[in-house]
């Protein structure tokens, strides 16, 4: 069986990542802005742990690796064509494809995009300096994994990946921090660096440190409360988290109840939640002052906007502690 793992460098003029509407890029602008309110019902997905395979050759076959912020991740277009092939259970792609929506409540919900907000909160890790080392780290409705593989590079005790879909987690969530992982010379980028300066080889080399790496790492997959409910009744030894990022995933007010719940639950006492927003998602009504305000009324958490951009629409980085924390 052929075994491409192929790069291409995103060259664009300005260094910013695409997020035109080619859908070779498949980079989000604004999640669900085109969305029509509807009746939602929450779906309680039940929630699945993903294994990493011992042939790691076989994650990144016939995946084709582009690279933004340093960071390597999986052509979507390809993706989408092997989903759509019969590499996709769960028929997100083909289901998203016919409805034209990036939002499928209670069945797709984005995970085959990179959002805007994601590169909004690595670059305020550059400029705040965030420290990872030694700390268990959550990258919850993860999509891409970037956020939990940054907190790997930089050094993490663990990073967990959880994604609603397992067909994200398979196909695009797992590759990208085995990629990242195996490729020694990809060093996590600076906010304003959207490409890296060479390729790594198409037959990437083992390292040595490799088996340390990816034994930091845990993939799951199902609704929040329903993975949070896995980890803490699981035989296998779990620690709270120090740190928990989340990008984008305030978009809908029906689930902020949940999210609320499941990141009560899983934070350690003295942990922060780093939250990427924008001010309001038009369409869903959800937003970063909406959410404030949830988490205000609840009543459980402190907060502080860290960081506001106002280039395009308004976007927002929130910092969550709990109330009694030091």
């Amino acid at each position: 069986m052929a075994f491409r793992f192929n790069f291409s460098i995103d060259e664009n003029e300005n260094n910013e990542p695409d997020t035109h509407a080619d859908s070779s890029q498949r980079l989000g602008t604004d999640k669900h802005q085109d969305e029509t309110p509807s009746e939602k019902k929450f779906c309680f997905k039940a929630a699945k742990e993903h294994n990493i395979p011992e042939d790691l050759k076989k994650v990144l076959e016939n995946k084709v690796m582009e690279t933004v912020s340093g960071l390597y991740y999986t052509k979507m277009s390809v993706v989408e064509m092997m989903c759509l092939d019969g590499a996709d259970r769960e028929g997100i792609v083909s289901k998203s494809v016919s409805s034209h929506s990036d939002l499928i409540p209670g069945v797709y919900e984005g995970g085959l995009k990179i959002w805007e907000c994601t590169f909004d909160l690595i670059d305020y890790f550059s400029e705040a300096k965030t420290q990872f080392a030694n700390k268990t780290v959550l990258d919850l409705g993860c999509g891409a994994g970037l956020l939990g593989i940054v907190a790997l590079r930089g050094k993490a005790e663990k990073v967990h990946f959880q994604d609603y879909n397992s067909t994200v987690i398979d196909e695009i969530t797992l590759p990208n921090a085995v990629a990242n992982c195996i490729n020694e010379d990809s060093r996590m980028g600076s906010g304003d660096d959207r490409k890296t300066s060479k390729p790594p080889s198409k037959r990437p080399k083992k390292a040595d440190c490799l088996p340390d790496v990816l034994s930091k790492c845990r993939f799951f997959s199902g609704e929040w409360s329903e993975v949070s409910r896995l980890l803490l009744s699981s035989n296998k030894a779990f620690s709270k988290y120090d740190i928990i990022l989340t990008s984008e995933t305030i978009y809908n007010p029906d689930y902020y109840s949940a999210l609320h719940d499941t990141l009560a639950q899983l934070l350690d006492k003295d942990g922060r939640v780093y939250l990427a927003s924008k001010a309001h998602y038009f369409g869903v009504g959800g937003g970063i002052y909406l959410f404030e305000k949830f988490i205000e009324e609840r009543n459980v958490f402190r907060t502080s906007i860290v960081k506001i951009i106002d280039k395009g629409l308004q976007r927002c980085i929130m910092e969550m502690a709990f109330k009694d924390s030091s």
